[in-house]
């Protein structure tokens, strides 16, 4: 799991004990990955304003692209059907990155509006938004289903 927070100084806080080398070399190495509103940002491919990342998910990320703290929101994201259940899922939005490209390979589970909010590539699953904020549980369980199936 790569919870929100601050992108930028969670790679710092990795820095000393290599911990970005460590996570990069386990999820290359097809560890499940749940990665949240922040966590989209360490595992982009390219961020901007331009920062370092994992480069371990194939999309280009902007951060905060849907405004400060006060800007932050609840909403009605479209799913689609690996998810189950309705075709609609709340979404908490709170300094959310905005992911402006989805490259071959990653799949796009769900949308606000055209914009990709929730993707996945293999085992590794990404929400720029919290779904640990919400009642709805299922991008934890699609998270435990895809790393059962890697892991058995």
């Amino acid at each position: 799991m790569i919870p929100g927070g601050e992108s930028t100084a969670m790679l710092k806080l990795m820095e000393p004990g290599r911990l970005d080398r460590e996570i990069a070399r386990r999820a290359e190495a097809g560890m499940p990955v749940l990665a949240t509103c922040a966590g989209v940002i360490l595992l982009a491919r390219a961020v901007r304003p331009e920062q370092d990342s994992l480069d371990l998910l194939d999309v280009d990320v902007v951060r905060n692209a849907f405004g400060r703290q006060a800007y932050s929101s609840v909403t009605t994201i479209e799913v689609n059907g690996e998810l189950g259940g309705a075709p609609q899922m709340e979404a908490v939005f709170i300094r959310a990155p905005q992911i402006d490209r989805v490259g071959d390979g990653v799949e796009v589970l769900g949308r606000l509006g055209a914009e990709p909010v929730l993707v996945a590539a293999g085992a590794i699953i990404a929400a720029t938004f919290h779904p640990e904020l919400s009642a709805d549980r299922r991008i934890h369980r699609l998270f435990c289903n895809r790393a059962e199936a890697v892991h058995g």
